[in-house]
């Protein structure tokens, strides 16, 4: 058993609270509230804290093991390879206080059976396997021929091509055969491919819908791609349960989402770092970035404005300290959702209380500071009600559990 008593305590739903104790009973929470409310706990370890609060959720990241972000070069290195360097990345992402990471494409479903064994430490992973693409879509590799792009998605690889309901169908039995938690379409181009255009829908409704229908058979929930408003309004009427980026939400997306009960991640870290470095992607991806950056700010902050429910995600997927867009910076994006319009505590909402919801029937009791919930803890030197941006430096993440047991501090 382990106390830790804290200045101020988050709950990650509900109003902070002063002078507060959490008390860890092996995996999960026994007390979380006020210290002149906390039973005696005789022989527990005691942790006194400026701040404590659930571990947070990133709900967009990518274990791809890549140096950099030209995703032509995913085929091109040993899966073997990859999956060694993003043990690293599961490290960094615990010093950052990232203690439960939904991953929408990648190495995840190996890594979270290495982490549930307690091969190595990471944060939970709940991951989708590969990206169910069109041919020609955001996650085809266009620089190579087709029928090797093909075969690379047959062979584990981390995009999986699919043209029509039952090519549909058989691709999220696959990923769900890898045992994914959760299945990731792409239903509109992107950035980082090269010929598609961000604003074109790609998956038709029918496909769409049964991508969605063979997921639910399995309790799994559909997370959507999505920057054109053509494929936003299609996934959502599909039944997916999160939109990812969001770029070009008008009016009637935003009251669709909150009609349809979708969430929204945002994802705004990857856009303001490709941003302040464009020569980091392919000339191709930078023109794509230039001309949609501002209109994400603005859409996301159309969002917050008109009340979507909205969770933390970064879209990170580089390894490496020394790298633009890497694991270990993740707190950034809680500090980007405060610029365009959150309070910081609606913000650590978005990242600890409402992100397990992007999970559907998949979701675990994590992120609150309540009892029977999860004991993914962190604490904190400051106040992020004061200055979210403590968020964003792993060096005031001063201590992390999962399920726990002590992994940092």
């Amino acid at each position: 058993m382990e106390r830790i008593e804290a200045e101020l305590l988050i709950p990650g739903s509900g109003e902070p609270v002063t002078d507060g104790v959490v008390i860890l009973d092996g995996p999960v929470i026994s007390y979380a509230g006020p210290a002149a409310g906390a039973p005696s706990t005789p022989g527990a370890a005691v942790h006194r804290t400026e701040t404590v609060l659930p571990g947070l959720w990133d709900c967009h990241g990518h274990f791809m093991g890549m140096r950099s972000l030209d995703l032509g070069r995913l085929p091109q290195e040993p899966v073997a390879l990859r999956a060694a360097r993003s043990v690293r990345d599961l490290r960094s992402a615990l010093d950052a206080g990232i203690t439960s990471v939904r991953e929408v494409g990648g190495l995840g479903v190996y890594l979270a059976r290495a982490v549930a064994e307690g091969v190595i430490d990471g944060p939970r992973i709940y991951a989708a396997g590969a990206i169910l693409s069109t041919t020609g879509g955001h996650g085809d590799l266009h620089s190579y021929p087709l029928p090797w792009i093909t075969d690379f998605g047959h062979l584990s690889g981390e995009t999986r091509l699919a043209d029509g309901p039952d090519e549909c169908a058989r691709a999220v039995r696959e990923q769900l055969r890898r045992g994914a938690r959760v299945i990731k379409v792409c239903a509109s181009g992107g950035v980082l491919s090269e010929i598609d255009d961000p604003i074109h829908q790609q998956f038709t409704v029918a496909e769409l819908r049964t991508i969605v229908e063979i997921a639910g058979l399995a309790d799994r929930v559909v997370a959507a791609h999505c920057h054109g408003k053509p494929g936003i309004m299609a996934a959502l009427e599909a039944g997916v349960a999160t939109i990812e980026h969001g770029t070009y939400l008008d009016d009637e997306a935003c009251d669709a989402m909150r009609e349809t009960g979708a969430i929204l991640v945002p994802t705004r870290t990857i856009v303001d770092d490709i941003s302040s470095d464009l020569g980091s992607v392919p000339p191709f991806a930078a023109a794509k970035l230039q001309a949609l950056a501002q209109t994400h700010a603005e859409a996301v902050m159309r969002a917050i404005e008109r009340g979507v429910t909205i969770a933390m995600g970064t879209d990170i997927g580089v390894t490496g300290p020394d790298r633009l867009t890497a694991w270990g910076s993740n707190g950034k994006e809680v500090a980007h959702l405060v610029a365009l319009g959150m309070t910081p505590l609606e913000a650590i909402k978005a990242a600890t209380a409402t992100a397990p919801a992007t999970l559907g029937p998949q979701a675990p009791r994590s992120g609150r500071l309540a009892v029977g919930y999860d004991a993914d803890v962190i604490t904190v030197a400051g106040d992020p009600l004061a200055d979210i941006a403590v968020l964003s430096r792993p060096e005031h993440i001063t201590a992390v559990w999962t399920g726990g047991r002590r992994v940092k501090g």
